[in-house]
This record gives C-alpha cells, sequence and structure tokens, in this order.
C-alpha cells in the first residue's frame, strides 16, 4: 500500500513539474511536444544557469542571438523559404512560453526579432527585402528592433511626429523612438514614421547610416537582462529600397503588436510556471513549527489558486492558438489573452513571493526578477488599461481612447 501511496504521490509531483493538471499535452501534437523540448533544454543549458547573475548586473549576453538563432527561436512562423521554421502559432506560442519560464527579457529578444522585425519584412516587404534581412535575422547574424513608441506617443501611436520627406533619390527621416528594446545593440530597425501626406509607413533604418544613432536606456529595475534604448534620427538619408511597400497607415505595425502580443500571452504563462513551481518546491521544504509550510491551509490556498489560474490561462492561449492558425483570431481575442495572462502571471509572482518569505526578495530565487520584469510586460505592446478599452469597444461598438 505504502508503494502505491509512493508511487501515486511521484506521479503527481510529476505533472505538478511540467504545470499541465489538465492534460493539455494531450491537445498538443508531437511536433508542438519536440519544439517545447527543445526549447526548453535550450532555456535550462544557455540561460537559466547565468540568467541571475546577468539580470543582477543589468547586462545583456550578446552571444544569446546566434544561440537564439541556431535553435530557431527567431521567426518560427516565418516560412522556411526565408529563414524560418514554417512553424504554426502553437509553436511559437510554446517557444515564447519556454523562453519566458528563463526571463521575460530574453523572450522580449526573441519576441521583438520574430513578430516586430521580421514579421512585418515579411508582410509589407518586398521579395528584395524579405531575401536581404530575413535569413540574417532568423540565424542571429543580424538583430533587429521595432520603433513605434515616441517620447510624447505611447498608447496613442498615431500622434507621432517622427517623419520623412521624399528628397528624390532618398527619404530623408529625423524624429526620436524610445523604450526601444534591442535598439542599442540592432543592426536594422523597423521604423514606423508620417510622410509629408501624414501617412504612417514602415523604413527599414540599417545601422552605419549617417545621423542615426542607439542611446541606451540605464537604471531600470525590470528586463535588466534585455537591452532598452532609444533611436534617434538627424536628417537620416535613407534609401528608398528601403521602404516596406505592401501596406502602410497605422494598421501596419498594429498587426505586428498583434502578432507579438500573441506571444506574450503565452511567454507570461512560463514566467507563471516557474513561480509556481519554484514557490510548491520551497514550500515542501521550508520547515517551521515542526512541519514544511506546505502543510498549512493558506499555503495550499496559495498554491491552489496559482495552478487554478495558470490552467485557465494555458486553456486560453491554446484556443487562441487554434483561432491564430485558422485565421479567425481578431485584435480583441488577442487584446484578453494579452491582459488576461500577464496579470495572471503578475498576481503569481506577487503570491509566490510571499511563500518565499524573505528569501523571495533576494537573487537566491527567481520571483522578484519575474515580478519587476512583468512590471513591464504588463505595460508594453498595449498597457493592461488599453487591452480593456479594446475590449470595451469591441463589445459596445463605441471607441474610449479619446
Amino acid at each position: 500500500m505504502e508503494a502505491v501511496e509512493a508511487k501515486h504521490k511521484s506521479q503527481k509531483q510529476d505533472q505538478f513539474e511540467g504545470v499541465d493538471f489538465y492534460q493539455i499535452d494531450d491537445l498538443l501534437s508531437e511536433e508542438h511536444k519536440l519544439v517545447r523540448g527543445a526549447i526548453r533544454d535550450f532555456v535550462k543549458k544557455e540561460i537559466s544557469p547565468s540568467i541571475e547573475q546577468w539580470a543582477q548586473d543589468a547586462h545583456f549576453p550578446y552571444e544569446i542571438v546566434r544561440k537564439f538563432g541556431e535553435v530557431g527561436a527567431f521567426g518560427p512562423q516565418i516560412p522556411e523559404t526565408y529563414g524560418g521554421g514554417g512553424l504554426d502559432y502553437i509553436s511559437y506560442g510554446l517557444i515564447m512560453q519556454e523562453i519566458e519560464r528563463g526571463d521575460s527579457g530574453m523572450r522580449s529578444t526573441a519576441s521583438v526579432q520574430g513578430s516586430l522585425v521580421m514579421y512585418p519584412i515579411y508582410k509589407f516587404g518586398s521579395e528584395e527585402q524579405r531575401n536581404k534581412f530575413l535569413p540574417k535575422l532568423a540565424s542571429g547574424e543580424m538583430l533587429g528592433c521595432f520603433g513605434l513608441t515616441e517620447p510624447d506617443h505611447g498608447s496613442n501611436p498615431s500622434g507621432m511626429t517622427t517623419h520623412f520627406k521624399d528628397m528624390g533619390d532618398h527619404y530623408l527621416l529625423n524624429g526620436a523612438k524610445m523604450w526601444i528594446s534591442n535598439s542599442p545593440k540592432a543592426d536594422i530597425a523597423v521604423v514606423w514614421a508620417k510622410n509629408e501626406a501624414g501617412r504612417i509607413h514602415g523604413l527599414i533604418v540599417e545601422r552605419g547610416m549617417e545621423g542615426f544613432s542607439t542611446p541606451e536606456t540605464h537604471n531600470k529595475w525590470s528586463l535588466r537582462a534585455s537591452c532598452t534604448g532609444e533611436l534617434v534620427f538627424d536628417n537620416v538619408k535613407v534609401p528608398k529600397e528601403n521602404l516596406l511597400p505592401n501596406k502602410s497607415g497605422l494598421g501596419a505595425p498594429l498587426m505586428c503588436l498583434d502578432s507579438a502580443r500573441f506571444g506574450i500571452a503565452w511567454g507570461a504563462i512560463g514566467a507563471a510556471m516557474d513561480c509556481y513551481d519554484s514557490a510548491r518546491r520551497y514550500a515542501m521544504e521550508r520547515i517551521q513549527f515542526d512541519k514544511p509550510i506546505a502543510s498549512f491551509q493558506l499555503i495550499q490556498k496559495k498554491l491552489a489558486e496559482m495552478l487554478t489560474e495558470i490552467t485557465k490561462a494555458q486553456l486560453l492561449a491554446w484556443k487562441l492558438g487554434k483561432m491564430m492558425n485558422e485565421g479567425k483570431a481578431t485584435t480583441s481575442h488577442i487584446s484578453l489573452a494579452k491582459r488576461n495572462n500577464v496579470a495572471m502571471a503578475l498576481e503569481i509572482a506577487r503570491e509566490a513571493r510571499q511563500i518565499h518569505g524573505g528569501m523571495g526578495i533576494t537573487g537566491e530565487y527567481p520571483i522578484m526578477r519575474h515580478m519587476m520584469n512583468l512590471e513591464s510586460v504588463i505595460t508594453y505592446e498595449g498597457t493592461h488599461d488599453i487591452h480593456l478599452l479594446i475590449l470595451g469597444n469591441e463589445i459596445t461598438g463605441i471607441p474610449a481612447f479619446k
């Protein structure tokens, strides 16, 4: 009888280690599981052993860019013809989930490269642009960034002031962007700016162009292992062949954000999983009043609620992935998932910090790092409240942004 109980306990622990209480793995294909396993192993080998030190030192390990390329983390949903993985959106989501189990900043690096740089070049670019940039971005030979947010225009990107003029044989670009992930190390930037008629277009700005600089943002308490900076354009001459020709208007960058927000909805689950797993293990090992704190009702309540919220988020993300694959997902669908799952992960990080007690604020455990990171994730690519208003507009048909 004891052997049976021990086996049952072991099986339960194995199940919780994977944080798959509702057997969601049954909904995944073998390819999905292989992709997830490869990225999980990569994170364990290349990120987890060093991430606490990188975060403490505010160090972006640039060598990770090539390694991400080698493991297929850049543009997995881009066709293989251009160096991408040719995978579906659930595979892409699982990749983001596993990277963010390691660190949100690391996921931001991959997410920006795939969804905000490679995606617009593939979707809106010319064949020449695709062939020139996408294979190098996919391999990690090049790093890119996405320039939309400005110092005075965050949630209102349509108010951007960055602009360009047609000078005959080139465009002249002026303006500035800020809060740009990857910018200090980026080889190219996909920049959104207004033409002389006020129409928004995307341009590929390359490092080395005169008047183009990328000052780094310092003293961050969040995403410390990711590099963040500005994009400054002072009469930058951009060749006409660097204009993305196949779509203009604000809808173009917003389509890119939809792809990235989808990845965030999955990635946040990874951060929540890591916090939950750490809290569960700590609760089993930490002895107070001569027994593990996991035996106390309030600790069990916290763990049970964490598992419940992660499971709900997993089902939400899986269904959204199916809708993305079928071309049925809308901006509102993606907003709901991004908003819900990031808020869920942040709440789990806070509860996990309490379970860890004083140790939860140290670099011995990942909790405070995840919590600080998620404070950025809940704000970037559409704030928590802006996504609420996107849903409100969908429900009522009345935009409340102005």
